[in-house]
């Protein structure tokens, strides 16, 4: 993870670790990599976006454990010095950074610790598309439903899951929003 770390410049490394610190302090529901290496690989850094993910996770991991133990700005730079670190200095210096500005409003309650075992909705986006033709039916004609759901993981992690439904399927689906909707009123 060092290695790749090298690779990222410090102020893309700085805007994860800000947005890992947000993400921990329920401010955003997750880190969105893809968009982020996107954005690193077009400032001509070769980064793939599964080792930002899991560069991500050892951040979130760090500054998560340092809450835990309340640990200072010093002792947190003094661990990462006697762990053997590899990191290079300038993602030392932006941990620090971002430790001593931002750390110690981390929420660690147990409450906190406990939650999120499950994603977390983010946005939705849907589309009525029709099937007009297919190699082996001439005359499909068969609307459909697509739905895309962003969704953050435990770890902050956002992706996109995406399926289809036919217009049956959409209708049950939409009554059972409904339903939900009236529930949430009665509360």
């Amino acid at each position: 993870a060092a290695d790749k770390i090298r690779l990222i410049p410090q102020d893309f490394f700085a805007e994860l670790c800000e947005q890992i610190i947000q993400h921990l302090n329920h401010k955003i529901p997750g880190v969105n990599t893809a968009e982020l290496c996107q954005r690193i690989q077009t400032s001509g850094v070769e980064i793939n976006v599964g080792d930002l993910a899991k560069i991500a996770n050892i951040l979130s991991f760090l500054f998560s454990t340092a809450a835990r133990n309340n640990l200072s700005t010093e002792e947190l730079v003094t661990t990462l010095g006697s762990a053997g670190s590899t990191l290079p200095k300038h993602a030392v210096q932006v941990i620090r950074h971002v430790w001593n500005e931002q750390g110690k409003a981390i929420a660690v309650s147990e409450d906190a610790r406990n939650m999120a075992t499950v994603g977390q909705f983010v946005d939705m986006k849907w589309k009525l598309g029709v099937a007009m033709s297919s190699d082996t039916c001439r005359s499909l004609k068969y609307p459909y439903v697509t739905v895309t759901l962003t969704v953050a993981d435990p770890s902050g992690q956002i992706t996109d899951k995406s399926f289809e439904m036919t217009i049956p399927q959409f209708k049950n689906f939409f009554r059972q929003f409904k339903e939900m909707a009236s529930v949430l009123e009665t509360v």
